[in-house]
């Protein structure tokens, strides 16, 4: 991991995106080195699923409930705890911390808002005593059409919490060929990407190129209507790099090879919202 996380900072990335449950609970303590070694890296990393590690010392510590979910927990004792282990862990202060899944095993809206509720409330207090830099919110489905939250009330409820100068900062969920609804909406100004514009917040698009499922399905002829030159992951990759609103897109790959092509997408010039539409209309949504 250490290798790969070596070249593409190498390759010029200047943010890592991590969590405490990534590498069996080893992720964060591994980057550290390449942390230590390149202070104009960002770093964010995420509370709420447990690693299988992390288990018994969270419950030695009285932190993790015996009757909750055993692999996730947003409970403002368990975020305070987690926040102290990802600092000593990474070494530093991390930049930003986002709320891992918040929708994980709920379905009821009032469930999702007492949690989200509880969460930011301890990480405004962790961003006031500057043990991280501020904080977001990742999801998978969350904020999705229909789903349990939208970036409105995130950034109310933020400002509830923390008032005007609060810490809530960032939004993380799928942008891609295969998650093309939500760039659809923001051609039309509506959507969470449009919405997380309009709030100021930073938009990091998780699995780009869907989780490598995509590679195996950009056929020649899709290649040719993003971008005729294109690698087939630099094409795909080229679709979240342009969705209006995406601050980052987040990558995650194995070789210099990969980090070399990836970066060749991102010198690209970016697609219009014209051949978004193209796109668009050859995939369907």
């Amino acid at each position: 991991m250490s290798q790969s996380v070596t070249a593409a900072v190498d390759a010029g990335v200047t943010w890592i995106d991590t969590t405490p449950n990534y590498a069996a609970g080893s992720a964060e303590a591994l980057l550290r080195p390449v942390l230590d070694g390149h202070s104009r890296v960002r770093v964010s990393t995420k509370v709420g699923f447990v690693p299988d590690s992390d288990r018994v010392a969270a419950r030695d510590a009285g932190v993790l409930p015996l009757d909750s979910d055993q692999n996730h927990c947003l409970s403002r004792p368990y975020i305070a705890w987690q926040l102290s282990r990802s600092r000593v862990r990474l070494g530093r202060v991390p930049d930003l911390v986002f709320i891992h899944n918040p929708e994980h095993d709920r379905t009821d809206p009032a469930d999702v808002a007492r949690t989200l509720t509880a969460a930011f409330e301890e990480l405004e207090s962790a961003a006031d005593a500057d043990e991280i830099g501020g904080y977001g919110v990742a999801t998978w489905a969350g904020l999705s059409s229909g789903g349990l939250f939208a970036v409105p009330e995130l950034t109310s409820l933020a400002e509830t919490v923390g008032g005007p100068r609060h810490h809530f900062r960032a939004v993380q969920f799928p942008v891609s060929l295969i998650h093309l609804t939500v760039v659809a909406d923001a051609l039309d100004g509506r959507g969470a990407l449009a919405e997380a514009r309009g709030a100021g917040l930073d938009v990091f698009a998780s699995a780009p190129l869907g989780g490598g499922a995509l590679l195996a399905a950009m056929a020649d002829d899709l290649v040719r209507v993003i971008d005729r030159s294109a690698s087939p992951a630099q094409a795909a990759l080229l679709v979240a790099l342009s969705a209006p609103g995406v601050s980052r897109v987040l990558l995650s790959a194995s070789t210099p090879a990969h980090w070399a092509d990836a970066q060749g997408a991102e010198n690209r010039e970016f697609l219009s919202p014209v051949r978004l539409r193209r796109v668009i209309d050859a995939v369907g949504t």
